[in-house]
């Protein structure tokens, strides 16, 4: 039985549901037969969501939520629970064994076992490892359960051998040294894992196998693609046309003229990078004022709600395997994304057009799971809907999702609002421009919740000190529509920006939202 750290805050999994339902499953207490039946389930990962977690001592309510405080397993019980896994993993055919980690919640202990989805699929498990008689079965997750795989699906399943997604796959022409240690532990660090305190005394090999990035004999390790994706500072190198070009055209798509800048380095940091370059060059906010009404219609030329669902999307479901980069095309008119190659074939056009698109396997399951620990996508063909929502709440254009018959490329088409000015190069985020109609104004995006938050923000104040004054409850509400947007307004900082997930954080107003305070007061 391997032994570790989770890759993720337990108390955060618990409590937050940061991994879907079909992700987890919470058991009482020790349950040999129907533990193992999941953790076959898990190992066989039949739509490529990357595993899940069993949580040994956690009880649950009719709704699946974990009940608070947990039951609890006995300290006599945990090292007899232990041997007896390790015995019982060994009947799963090829044996399969998750990583376990003994951990203490609200002073119960619970044995968490992380069980990512395996290389040598498909797994087989008994219907009962304590039955004097064995059958052996395959088995999947059907969202919330665990059921047995038959006829088709049976098929289907089996057809899987030796069918490991890229991104899980181990990278035999690099080496463990090439992965980064200092972006492992920034990457704990910031989604709050526990393994973030052991890093520090870990050599590389053993921090990369710990988080399941690495594998391979320890003779001869090998790092794993979604390692070399995430941990090195140039994975360019492995995977040629891993970047992001942001190209620009000020005549239209058709003219001589065009700027193009270029992304690189670590999946996430790239990502972000060409977010946050596309959000201060080429975002602008329209503000038109009324003669009969006070208030103004705002409305921006690109929401950049929906420009970021839709190039995490790119950079989710894009194949590494391909050496074209994502490219992201700007005009006067409208913003493209461009990725290669298309959505998978199960996914229906008209429904991709109709934004009812629904993948039944995901091609990159590792990629998925670490973009959703950094938040930075909620995964569950969600992207689609969401662009939908975005644009229509910025009133603009219903966007376009468009692909060829042989699902070489998917493009993501977001049209220009009809009432925003066109934008031009080097235009800022959150400005207008001038025009009879309209009058210029020069300010960030304020909604209800951010002048809320703004205005109980006399001081540094923590996020649990800001919902208390602000009377909130549901944390995630608050980081979407009060935290993150006020950051990324521009109107409040962090004092650790470089620690985002530390228990010292706390938030203050910038300049610019002390500006907006002093000149909006009674807004």
């Amino acid at each position: 039985m391997k032994t570790g750290k989770l890759p993720i805050n337990l108390t955060d999994l618990l409590r937050q549901r940061t991994v879907e339902g079909e992700r987890i499953e919470y058991k009482t207490g020790w349950n040999p037969d129907a533990i193992i039946r999941t953790l076959c389930a898990f190992a066989n990962d039949f739509e490529n969501l990357g595993g899940g977690y069993v949580i040994i001592g956690q009880d649950c309510d009719a709704d699946g939520r974990p009940i608070f405080p947990p039951v609890g397993l006995p300290e006599n019980q945990l090292d007899k629970i232990q041997r007896e896994l390790l015995a019982h993993c060994q009947l799963i055919q090829p044996p399969y064994f998750p990583v376990l980690s003994v951990e203490e919640v609200e002073g119960r202990n619970l044995i968490a076992l992380w069980a990512p989805g395996g290389q040598t699929r498909p797994y087989k498990a008994p219907e009962s490892v304590t039955g004097k008689h064995k059958a052996w079965r395959y088995y999947i997750r059907r969202y919330s359960s665990t059921v047995e795989a038959k006829g088709d699906t049976e098929q289907e399943l089996l057809s899987l051998t030796a069918k490991v997604p890229f991104d899980d796959r181990y990278n035999q022409t690099a080496r463990i040294d090439d992965l980064s240690k200092p972006l492992m532990q920034a990457f704990l660090q910031e989604v709050g894992s526990a393994l973030a305190a052991d890093a520090p005394g870990l050599s590389v090999e053993a921090l990369a196998r710990q988080m399941n990035i690495a594998g391979g004999p320890t003779e001869s390790p090998w790092p794993k693609n979604v390692g070399l994706l995430f941990f090195t500072e140039t994975p360019d190198r492995f995977f040629p046309g891993v970047q992001i070009d942001v190209v620009w055209f000020p005549e239209g798509a058709g003219g001589d003229r065009f700027e193009e800048k270029i992304f690189k380095g670590p999946l996430a940091q790239m990502t972000r990078d060409a977010l946050s370059y596309i959000q201060r060059s080429y975002l602008s906010e329209t503000v038109i004022k009324h003669p009969d009404r006070a208030e103004a219609t705002r409305v921006w030329n690109f929401p950049y709600a929906a420009i970021e669902e839709a190039l995490v999307n790119a950079v989710y479901h894009r194949s590494y395997e391909e050496r074209e980069p994502i490219e992201v095309r700007i005009s006067h008119e409208d913003l493209i994304i461009l990725s290669f190659p298309g959505p998978d074939r199960s996914i229906r056009l008209e429904d991709l057009r109709a934004g009812r698109a629904v993948s039944r396997r995901y091609r990159n399951r590792r990629i998925g799971e670490f973009l959703k620990e950094l938040e930075m996508t909620e995964g569950r063909s969600t992207g689609i809907p969401k662009i939908l929502k975005e644009m229509a709440a910025n009133g603009s254009p219903v966007p376009l999702f468009e692909t060829d018959d042989n699902r070489l490329s998917f493009v993501i088409r977001l049209p220009r609002h009809p009432l925003a000015l066109a934008t031009s190069a080097g235009t800022k985020a959150a400005t207008t421009q001038v025009t009879p109609e309209v009058t210029p104004e020069v300010t960030p995006e304020v909604t209800p919740e951010i002048a809320r938050m703004l205005r109980v923000l006399l001081e540094d104040m923590s996020r649990e000190q800001i919902m208390g004054q602000l009377g909130l409850k549901d944390e995630k509400h608050f980081r979407v529509r009060y935290q993150q947007a006020a950051v990324t307004a521009g109107l409040i900082e962090m004092t650790l920006p470089d620690k985002p997930r530390s228990s010292k954080q706390r938030y203050r107003l910038t300049p610019l939202g002390q500006r907006w305070l002093e000149t909006h007061p009674d807004a």
